[in-house]
């Protein structure tokens, strides 16, 4: 029993798991799964209610734009009410999205609740990643940061397969509303257990900073990568949605292989993430990054060279280890932002970063049709310039050691 013991104490330890740290894993999974159970079938369940593709359409537009805007929202509202209460209310909000749906079942609805839950991980991030800050020691944010990351991967495979069940006992229309039903059961069950286990010591909320000042409040090192996640995001953004186009029509691979090549790009994301994290402990945050860049810049040109299925495969390897650092950059953004206004700091961030990215992928289409490859090296151009950008500007710290005094 007591080696049992000793081996969860180190797995502990490594991991640097808290109470508050497990009870924000569990409220991950349950909310997740509620939202992916759903979320994943609107498009289809919007036309069998009415909607046109055009509605469908602007579903998605929807969804990009409210993830820009909700990072801010988000990490303005845990500064000001602390990670615990703005958990809380998050899930509230979630929750009236799905009432809508369930009570109205008309594609106009579903529409409006979708504005409530569409884009909750956007909205919840800034609070989960201050709950991190303030709760895990500092040599252990970049692994807390991670499981995060890992763990809402289980209800984004889970959610869709569990909704595909209801969808195919009861229909299109009958399924979904059972779904999202499960979802609003599920979220009430968060509310208890975020009520129960996290332990609200968010100390940092008093200021209530406007876009201005957050973007004020960043030290040089957080700009300086703000400045070159932007850039590599347009090696990200830029050939995205032609992505399918290239491996389906100009290469004449089927649905199923491209479905295998999106489960190969996850799997290998899920298989880093615990080791990469690791090595950033041991190393430096920067080189972490510096990795994961350098693979989103040079994926765009590897996927201009893949042409068989077997060279497809390697490509998509690549994409999925562009999560190498992920985690790393987001506990880095954390790390970096001063004590009072990290999370709104964080929703800052991303709110600058999503909207310039987004009115540049504008391009991406009027470069395709000059020519795939202009799309694909004008994104790895970009990507490259970034990641040159960070190697001889950014840094692992700021000086100004605005970590807050962790517990």
């Amino acid at each position: 029993m007591e080696q049992g013991s000793s081996g969860l104490e180190k797995a502990r330890v490594f991991f640097g798991l808290n109470a508050s740290m497990l009870a924000m894993l569990v409220m991950a999974i349950v909310l997740g799964l509620g939202e992916k159970m759903g979320e994943r079938f609107l498009p289809v369940y919007m036309l069998a209610i009415g909607g046109s593709a055009y509605a469908v359409g602007s579903l998605n537009a929807l969804d990009n734009f409210l993830s820009a805007i909700y990072s801010y929202i988000g990490g303005y509202v845990s500064d000001w009410l602390g990670y615990k209460k703005a958990l809380v209310v998050y899930t509230c909000i979630a929750m009236l999205g799905y009432l809508i749906i369930i009570i109205f079942p008309i594609w106009q609805a579903v529409f409006v609740g979708s504005i409530f839950f569409i884009s909750w991980t956007a909205l919840s991030l800034p609070a989960i990643l201050s709950l991190i800050s303030a709760t895990v020691k500092q040599e252990k944010q970049t692994m807390g940061v991670t499981l995060h990351s890992l763990i809402r991967r289980i209800p984004m495979a889970l959610g869709p397969v569990l909704g595909g069940v209801f969808i195919t006992l009861y229909g299109i229309t009958t399924g979904a509303r059972i779904s999202f039903a499960i979802a609003f059961l599920l979220g009430i069950f968060a509310l208890w257990f975020i009520h129960r286990y996290i332990e609200d010591q968010n100390k940092e909320a008093a200021a209530r900073p406007r876009i201005r000042d957050s973007f004020i409040n960043m030290p040089r090192q957080l700009r300086i990568l703000l400045l070159s996640d932007i850039l590599v995001r347009f090696a990200e953004q830029i050939p995205y949605a032609f992505v399918v186009v290239w491996v389906m029509k100009n290469n004449a691979i089927s649905a199923a292989s491209f479905s295998l090549l999106t489960v190969i790009e996850m799997v290998t994301a899920i298989l880093i993430y615990i080791p990469v994290a690791w090595l950033a402990e041991k190393t430096s945050s920067k080189l972490c990054v510096t990795i994961t860049f350098v693979f989103f810049s040079i994926f765009p040109l590897v996927l201009l060279y893949s042409t068989t299925m077997p060279v497809l495969i390697f490509a998509f390897i690549v994409r999925g280890l562009k999560e190498f650092g992920e985690p790393t950059r987001k506990a880095l953004i954390v790390k970096l932002a001063p004590a009072g206004n990290k999370a709104s700091v964080f929703g800052t961030y991303y709110l600058l970063r999503d909207i310039v990215v987004a009115l540049a992928a504008l391009s991406s289409a009027f470069l395709w049709n000059i020519s795939p490859a202009t799309n694909f090296i004008t994104a790895s151009f970009f990507g490259l310039a970034g990641t040159v950008l960070f190697i001889f500007f950014g840094s692992d710290n700021n000086s100004a050691d605005v970590l807050v005094e962790n517990r």
